[in-house]
């Protein structure tokens, strides 16, 4: 528990598998994608009487929900490869826990008024209709970066809790774990001679 406290609130970049950065990527253009819609959403209803009705209340939300992911996502690799030593992973951990809640927030909110906008476009018309169908490219965009978000999230932890016992595994791993050696008294060598034996003439044979 305190190694993966020490790992959490420590500072620099994890060791982040290599396929992470894709996942960031991935939410920053997802998140690009569903700034455009989200504000274009909130300009189908941009007269007076928006605010009144909450016609960009779910809109709007998304809106601030790309706004926070860029921030944050874009920040995180930017400090990564630009200041590593200015990551302050407890930092990350908060922000990257509220970009989470944020996405679920944000596209839940946009599935649950898609569907009423589009049922009410035979009443109010084509504008209703782009709207409900807006926020139904919203939530399901939103659901996919939530996904994603999460999968960051998990990964940045465990990169930060491994690389504390990473160290103690891998030498244990390859044996390289020193034991107590006891002395080694030295070696006594003994030489043992063995009895000469006596020398057998040859007795010339006896003639005949």
């Amino acid at each position: 528990m305190a190694a993966s406290a020490r790992g959490l609130t420590a500072v620099g970049v994890p060791p982040f598998p290599s396929w992470i950065l894709y996942i960031r990527i991935a939410i920053l253009v997802l998140s690009l994608v569903l700034l455009g819609v989200a504000a274009w959403a909130v300009s189908i209803f941009a007269g007076g009487e928006s605010a009144a009705y909450g016609y960009t209340g779910s809109s709007g939300m998304m809106v601030f929900v790309t706004i926070w992911s860029l921030v944050v996502y874009g920040g995180s690799l930017g400090i990564q490869f630009g200041a590593p030593h200015l990551f302050y992973r407890i930092a990350g951990l908060i922000l990257y826990i509220l970009a989470v809640i944020f996405w679920l927030v944000g596209w839940a909110y946009a599935a649950s008024q898609a569907a009423p906008w589009l049922d009410s476009s035979g009443w109010y018309g084509g504008a209703a209709h782009d709207y409900g169908s807006a926020l139904a490219a919203c939530a399901g965009l939103g659901a996919v970066a939530w996904v994603l978000s999460i999968i960051d999230l998990v990964f940045f932890i465990l990169a930060c809790v491994r690389e504390v016992t990473a160290p103690k595994l891998s030498q244990a791993e390859l044996g390289q774990v020193q034991q107590p050696t006891a002395p080694v008294a030295p070696a006594t060598t003994f030489t043992s001679e063995l009895p000469q034996q006596p020398a057998h003439s040859q007795q010339p044979y006896a003639t005949q």
